[in-house]
């Protein structure tokens, strides 16, 4: 039985691979790749004529057993298009059905977005939650955030750049206005950047620009001195609500500052 090798690649710059996965790539007998064509360039980089064989979300529950069939007769190893494999990309499925058939599953780590985005943040990484990709719809994204609203690990996900502003002003109003946080975009590329504001800045950056390339968004995580106390609390709310404001809008301008979940205002007793 052979061993399925799990092989990490470059997540732009094609110099970002290891010599020990340029020499896998060349052993085995097959590659597992998430898009062929896109492999191929890597491939022909480094002059490996490896076979190919696609392996993507949509197709990795028939291609599976092609897979196991190959690693009868030698080794195979899984790329996706860039980065390590079963890291929000195709893999999980296949591993699992590899550990349970006794087949030894070796990583060969290397590039990573989240981890590389992490390192060059500037915020604290002895603690951090992955999330993976932002939920597409509102309610979920928002459901998200106030979930985490109090986590104080360094969150980190993806996102697509026609969606950044929108949850970064998701971020702002449910986490607060002054959370920190770091848009990394296109990491390792031409045009990499890091930018780094409160949330209700970058929200407002991104609002009005259209970014372009992968983006690895950075959330810091909640701090004691973020919060402010119930005494605090009460005192906005009353100042806001004898000025006029609503109690509703009150609650909600005051949790994006306060690190206090709206429903948890609004239900304070005060003098009105």
């Amino acid at each position: 039985m052979g061993i399925l090798y799990l092989v990490a690649t470059p997540i732009g710059n094609l110099e970002d691979i290891t010599l020990r996965a340029l020499r896998i790539l060349k052993e085995v007998s097959l590659i597992a790749a998430e898009d062929t064509r896109t492999s191929r360039v890597l491939l022909n980089h480094y002059h490996i004529t490896t076979q190919l064989t696609s392996y993507y979300e949509h197709n990795k529950l028939n291609k599976q057993d092609v897979i196991y069939r190959a690693l009868e007769m030698g080794d195979v190893a899984l790329i996706s298009d860039a980065g390590t494999p079963n890291f929000s990309d195709p893999g999980y499925e296949l591993v699992r059905g590899a550990v349970e058939r006794g087949i030894k599953v070796v990583p060969i780590p290397g590039a990573n977005a989240a981890v590389a985005a992490l390192c060059a943040s500037g915020l604290p990484s002895d603690q951090f939650l992955y999330l993976g990709f932002i939920p597409k719809k509102d309610q979920a994204r928002r459901d998200l955030f106030d979930r985490l609203r109090n986590e104080r690990a360094t969150l980190i996900c993806y996102e697509s750049p026609h969606r950044l502003g929108e949850t970064l002003g998701v971020i702002a109003a449910i986490m607060g206005a002054n959370r920190p946080v770091v848009v990394g975009r296109e990491i390792t590329k031409m045009f990499e950047e890091f930018y780094r504001a409160p949330a209700f800045a970058a929200a407002e950056r991104y609002s009005n620009e259209n970014p372009k390339g992968e983006i690895t968004l950075l959330i810091a995580g909640q701090t004691d001195s973020g919060v402010w106390d119930e005494e605090q609390v009460r005192a906005s709310l009353q100042k806001r609500i004898a000025q006029g404001e609503s109690r509703s809008a009150a609650a909600k301008a005051i949790a994006a500052e306060s690190g206090w979940r709206k429903g948890d205002i609004y239900g304070l007793d005060i003098e009105e």
